[in-house]
């Protein structure tokens, strides 16, 4: 085990549109606890809510899409060993509770706070994290395509919410981070048409690149008066997933639906959308809602990520960006100029960590 050194550069939060670079004490892990040295970190869209539209704590460090070794462990930890290569996982649930013994993890009835508290995360150089969260990373899965592991379980999770049968169409609305990854996971299953709706050029270039059938911008699609709910769109779907967190797309999205279809909003958002009741009783729709993962998500999404077949050259920016590189990057993502996971990598020199 490598010597820890005594500070750590990390981001820090600290108002609407402002990540500070500062030195931090390297901290110690507690009982059950484990400390990992993280070699990247993906930003995640909740990170451009968090920091761009001013949802975070001032002082706070975010970042939870992380790869890394175990440097230090707590006591009563005795799964995890010095130098393992792991990811970030699922925050621990009760596993008691009627949702929990339903194998349905993300809706433990004991879960507590609010989906933007924010403990001190990965965009630092060691993260502190609860020893039962961790998932080890497969031989042979480099730890840069590791990091995806995180959102490629909220998009799966959106996958099984939807109830996706083979044969059945599917639109995918918005290509972030969470979007292309459904559109790359859909691909790579087969037996779909994928169609993504993106009003950003180098997202919808993206969706090109991943296989999606047909890529069109919002602009295309048909929508209907309230007063012609049985109207159905000639490009209709079975399954819609909303990825963008946008009203506009949330409310689209109903539209493209074939009688019987699914809506299924994946991506948060603070605008609420006005959808019309009469067009889901008439053509007997469902909206469902898609919230971090499923009960074997992590595990799913180590497999698909080990197996090849997905393009991580493809999902990833081909240009990994230091923390001083943070505020940069959340601009290009949130204008749309940069399409692909942009992954952070938090040591001052930029190189792999290494057992």
């Amino acid at each position: 085990m490598s010597q820890l050194p005594e500070q750590m550069p990390v981001a820090v939060y600290r108002g609407p549109g402002q990540i500070e670079v500062e030195e931090r004490p390297v901290p110690r892990p507690g009982p059950g606890q484990v400390l990992v040295e993280v070699d990247h970190c993906g930003i995640c869209g909740s990170d451009l809510h968090l920091v761009m539209e001013g949802w975070g704590k001032p002082g706070t460090v975010a970042g939870h899409e992380f790869s890394g070794l175990v440097r230090l462990v707590g006591e009563d930890v005795d799964r995890w060993g010095p130098d393992q290569l792991v990811v970030g996982g699922p925050s621990p649930r009760c596993g008691r509770c009627r949702r929990c013994l339903e194998g349905k993890p993300s809706q433990c009835e004991e879960r507590s706070g609010s989906p933007v508290d924010h403990l001190d995360g990965a965009f630092a150089r060691y993260v502190v994290c609860d020893a039962r969260a961790l998932r080890p990373v497969p031989e042979g899965l480099e730890a840069r395509a590791a990091a995806l592991a995180e959102p490629l379980a909220v998009a799966l999770h959106g996958i099984t919410r939807g109830r996706i049968e083979e044969g059945e169409d599917v639109m995918v609305f918005g290509a972030g981070p969470i979007g292309a990854l459904a559109v790359a996971a859909l691909v790579a299953r087969g037996g779909h048409r994928v169609t993504v709706v993106e009003p950003a050029a180098a997202r919808r270039a993206l969706a090109t690149a991943l296989g999606a059938d047909a890529v069109v911008e919002p602009g295309d699609l048909e929508t209907f008066p309230r007063w012609e709910p049985e109207r159905i769109a000639a490009g209709a779907v079975d399954v819609v997933l909303e990825c963008s967190g946008k009203q506009a797309a949330m409310e689209a999205g109903l539209h493209q639906l074939r009688r019987g279809g699914r809506l299924v909003l994946v991506g948060a958002g603070m605008d609420q959308p006005v959808l019309d009741p009469n067009r889901l009783l008439l053509n007997e729709l469902e909206i469902l809602g898609s919230f971090i993962y499923d009960a074997d998500g992590f595990e799913r999404a180590l497999e698909l990520l080990s197996s090849g077949a997905l393009p991580v050259d493809v999902l990833v920016d081909a240009e990994d960006v230091s923390l001083d590189g943070i505020p940069g990057a959340l601009e290009g993502l949130a204008s749309g100029r940069i399409a692909g996971k942009v992954m952070v990598v938090p040591r001052r020199d930029g190189a792999e960590v290494r057992p």
